[in-house]
């Protein structure tokens, strides 16, 4: 087949701020250099055929299908909806191929580079009145797989995904983001072929999370979660009921964490021990207080940091999924390999890039 739109969109790895976009704070990530590629050509059916030979599977919608009834995770319908409500004129059929090398279900956002190359597509084949931005189309693909679907997720896989690089988001209200950097020499990522639970994991911490904050904010009513520090933890912690200071406490501490971070990413010379200690400091939060982690996790971890990482990570909701490890660049050999000894399905280097993009085959 002669093929006539080509458009790829990264994986994503989030290195400071899990669990921190849908508290309105702010996160640090990168898209990273494996991707879901789609290809697409015009047919003459009014049909959309779409192929997903990574996983056996096939979709074939009707150009007319508006999607009144909306299926829980139709994020090919839900991108639908969205595009058509900001105007775009779904009017031709299309053959289209999707396939990736991002691993699935592992935390480094492979539904998101799915829903972020789906709506580049639509934008692109069928045209818009908006200047086809990559935080237009970030949007877009947030509005399609988190509100479409009431899910509890924040904005920071779609821009991540959207804009690449290296960013800072700014979730809350006032939402913002900037590119920070292009480079972070030597991550690792580790799969450990375990799959993670978003929703569920998701759900229940940012619940905890959100009724510990409000409870502070009843009693101290000038209390800020963007300005708070450790010493707000240590005054309010005993007012709280005991199974919500966990959650406190690393609502707090992470924002901490990656406010620290941010500041040395931003200089011309970073120090790499310093930002691996973060990391490691944010996945000890993770793990001990929210407890997203889970043994082959931490074993993977652990053999990062004796390979010689300068720190490691769980990445994603939890429960499973990935690791991502920050490594000198002479080690990310042996740091992969013991890592993969460690029991994880697989273990590579990877390099930070740039956002959905189109590109010639």
């Amino acid at each position: 087949m002669s093929w006539s739109i080509f458009i790829k969109a990264p994986a994503r790895i989030c290195l400071f701020g899990d669990h921190q976009d849908y508290l309105g704070l702010p996160v640090i990530a990168c898209s990273i250099g494996r991707f879901i590629n789609l290809k697409a050509a015009t047919n003459k059916h009014q049909k959309l055929y779409i192929k997903l030979p990574d996983i056996n599977s096939e979709r074939i919608i009707e150009v007319s299908e508006k999607f009144e009834d909306l299926e829980k995770g139709d994020h090919f319908a839900a991108a639908l909806r969205v595009v058509r409500r900001h105007g775009v004129c779904i009017d031709s059929g299309y053959n289209i191929q999707i396939s990736g090398n991002i691993p699935i279900n592992a935390g480094v956002s492979s539904s998101s580079a799915l829903v972020v190359v789906w709506v580049h597509f639509l934008l692109t084949a069928f045209g818009t009145k908006k200047q086809l931005q990559p935080e237009f189309i970030a949007q877009l693909a947030y509005e399609a797989e988190v509100l479409e679907h009431s899910s509890p997720g924040g904005k920071m896989d779609q821009y991540t995904i959207g804009v690449g690089h290296l960013i800072f988001l700014k979730t809350g209200a006032d939402f913002k983001y900037e590119i920070i950097g292009k480079t972070l020499d030597g991550l690792v990522l580790g799969e450990s072929g375990i799959g993670k639970d978003t929703l569920g994991v998701l759900g229940n911490i940012k619940g905890n999370a959100l009724k510990a904050i409000d409870f502070v904010k009843k009693i101290d009513t000038f209390f800020n979660l963007e300005k708070a520090t450790l010493k707000d933890f240590e005054t309010h912690q005993n007012s709280l009921p005991d199974d919500l200071v966990p959650y406190f406490y690393a609502a707090i501490q992470n924002h901490v964490i990656t406010q620290k971070a941010l500041i040395e990413l931003k200089k011309t010379t970073l120090n790499y021990s310093f930002i691996g200690d973060l990391m490691s400091q944010h996945h000890q939060v993770l793990k001990n207080n929210l407890k997203i982690t889970i043994p082959r996790i931490d074993a993977m971890i652990d053999a990062a940091l004796n390979a010689g990482a300068y720190g490691a990570k769980i990445i994603g909701s939890g429960g499973g999924g990935c690791i991502v490890a920050l490594a000198p660049v002479h080690l990310q050999i042996k740091i992969s390999q013991a890592i993969k000894n460690a029991g994880a399905k697989d273990a590579y280097s990877v390099k930070v890039t740039s956002g959905t993009k189109i590109f010639n085959e």
